[in-house]
């Protein structure tokens, strides 16, 4: 196994996600903002494992097998957790696209790495949109607060879980396109 910082992180998107439930949980007035902004903390991870890996050409299979992994469990944690406090049928629904395409598309890859056409379901742009839409809806459904009493941050959160949501149908669309091109 590779230990080294870009790892180190992505291990430690892991790490944060019981204690992303506790603090979801724990009734404390600042509970919501520390969920919040662990999880956009663990969105900088995100971005930071790939860049440094790719920086110190630190790049490993482990790493790449990894990635995907941690930021699967903890927006499908953070889903989840939204599901049970909000019990609105939008949530449910974009929560099951969501997790329902991770799995799809998790599948496809192993199915495509196994036929030697991994290189067909490359991540790609759109994947990245998707992913920094989840995450910035995420946060600020996580918070569920006006911030500063103005900006109604839960309605953003709800406008980005929507975008986020299309990107998800419109990226696995494009990965199932291309994995059954020729």
């Amino acid at each position: 196994m590779v230990f080294n910082l870009p790892v180190l992180l992505t291990w430690l998107r892991i790490a944060f996600i019981p204690l992303l439930v506790f603090l979801f949980y724990l009734d404390r007035p600042w509970a919501p903002l520390a969920a919040a902004t662990l999880f956009g903390i663990a969105g900088v991870t995100d971005w930071a494992d790939g860049y440094l890996a790719r920086l110190w050409q630190q790049e490993s299979r482990f790493g790449a097998f990894l990635d995907p992994v941690a930021d699967k469990l903890i927006v499908a944690v953070a889903l989840i957790l939204l599901v049970e406090r909000e019990t609105n049928v939008w949530i449910t629904l974009a929560t099951a696209i969501i997790i329902g395409r991770e799995i799809v598309i998790s599948a496809l890859r192993e199915w495509m790495a196994e036929s030697g056409n991994r290189s067909k379901v490359a991540v790609a742009f759109i994947g990245k949109l998707k992913t920094t839409a989840q995450i910035i809806a995420l946060i600020f459904l996580l918070y569920n607060q006006d911030l500063f009493g103005i900006f109604p941050l839960r309605e953003w959160g709800m406008v980005a879980l929507a975008v986020a949501t299309v990107l998800t149908v419109w990226s696995m669309v494009q990965y199932l396109r291309s994995a059954f091109k020729d």
